[in-house]
């Protein structure tokens, strides 16, 4: 068997962008994977052009080697925007050899460790009484971890200003009334997506009682280890780091000094489902669950899926689609199977492969139109982050 092509297809499901790639083979298997990258796929398709010829005519079931190649293969090695290249190929080349074994991905990774996979409600909400109602109905339909994704600034005069102290003021006001509301037995985890300072973020923690968080995500960039380890001092809430982080070696630093305590692991772009694996590995040596990014379709749910049945440090996957929250990114038209959720669980199947078909003509059917993040500024006209 040998890889005969390799099929790019950008599509826009639910107002976002999605980056499918399709691997083909000499005997007619294929694979399905995904990039992680949402707003940049051309520039990951330029990337997978550069590797197409260094793939076709290679056997698909040498992963590891193929991994090797492609991330090595150049003078300037790893990069978001490789990785996430290299990540859609390798999910791809894994969904190739379980097909052609007749086993589903996760029996190549060692067999499944559980038999469903528990979800966590990615709750987003721009107001108090929003925050408290949508918890209430996400806790009574058995929703019991809620990670929270404050947009209250949508509610502002001006819907694309952040003012980080305003923020953190309204946040622990609300946030501290949910917990009085829902009580202990609920996990409440927060996500503020890198908007906030080091001192910021200490004032954020400070000014909620203990025990009403039980993890931060991502309050600051990534990009400094040395800084986030001062703040991990500072702070007595458990951090979740990680989803940005395009390699076994960012995660290093954040794992071998206890930095994170959750490894928000994205399995599209961190080099697919053989690096997720070596994270997954470093993070168990040190006591550190996986709490897997997943906010893009089906095919990065259904690889992460097998890379968290396999894997005896997991915890809870990302999971957008709730009964408070829809955003469609599983439009049954493009994915016409994927994995199905059933209440806040997936069952982990034993279809071979991934278990995952997509509409690859309707994809070729539909314009594809690129789709910028949202910006954000401060009140002084300079830019924030998003």
């Amino acid at each position: 068997m040998k890889i005969s092509d390799i099929k790019v297809f950008p599509v826009n499901i639910a107002g976002r962008s999605q980056l499918n790639v399709k691997i083909e083979t000499d005997i007619g298997i294929y694979g399905w994977g995904a990039s992680g990258i949402t707003g940049r796929e051309l520039a990951v398709i330029g990337v997978i052009d550069h590797y197409r010829p260094l793939l076709i005519g290679k056997d698909p079931k040498q992963i590891g080697a193929i991994w090797q190649n492609l991330y090595r293969g150049q003078y300037f090695e790893g990069g978001r925007v490789l990785t996430a290249a290299i990540s859609a190929i390798d999910i791809a080349l894994y969904d190739i050899k379980g097909k052609d074994l007749g086993i589903p991905v996760y029996e190549l990774l060692g067999g499944k460790q559980r038999d469903y996979i528990e979800c966590f409600a990615s709750l987003r909400f721009s107001s108090k009484e929003e925050l408290i109602a949508s918890a209430k109905t996400l806790i009574k339909e058995g929703w019991n971890m809620l990670r929270l994704a404050p947009a209250e600034y949508e509610e502002s005069k001006y819907a694309s200003e952040f003012e980080p102290r305003n923020s953190i003021a309204v946040i622990a006001e609300w946030v501290t009334a949910l917990r009085k509301e829902v009580g202990t037995k609920v996990t409440i985890g927060i996500d503020y997506h890198h908007r906030l300072s080091v001192p910021e973020t200490v004032s954020f923690i400070q000014r909620m009682p203990l025990g009403t968080l039980d993890f931060i995500e991502e309050p600051i960039r990534d990009e400094s280890p040395e800084v986030y380890q001062e703040l991990r001092k500072m702070v007595n809430v458990p951090f979740a780091i990680g989803e940005e982080f395009a390699s076994k070696w960012q995660f290093l630093p954040y794992i071998e000094k206890n930095i994170t305590q959750f490894a928000r692991i994205d399995v599209c772009n961190v080099g697919g489902i053989t690096e997720a694996m070596k994270v997954a590995h470093m993070a168990e040596a040190h006591y550190i669950d996986l709490l897997p990014h997943n906010p893009i379709g089906p095919i990065c749910t259904a690889a992460t899926i097998h890379l968290a049945a396999a894997c005896p440090n997991f915890t809870w996957l990302e999971e957008m689609n709730t009964p408070v929250d829809n955003p469609g990114l599983d439009d049954a038209n493009y994915y016409t199977v994927q994995p199905q959720l059933k209440g806040n669980r997936y069952k982990v199947q034993n279809e071979p492969g991934l278990g995952i078909e997509f509409n690859e003509e309707l994809a070729l059917a539909t314009k594809f139109e690129m789709v910028e993040t949202p910006r954000l500024k401060r009140r002084d006209g300079s830019f924030t982050n998003w």
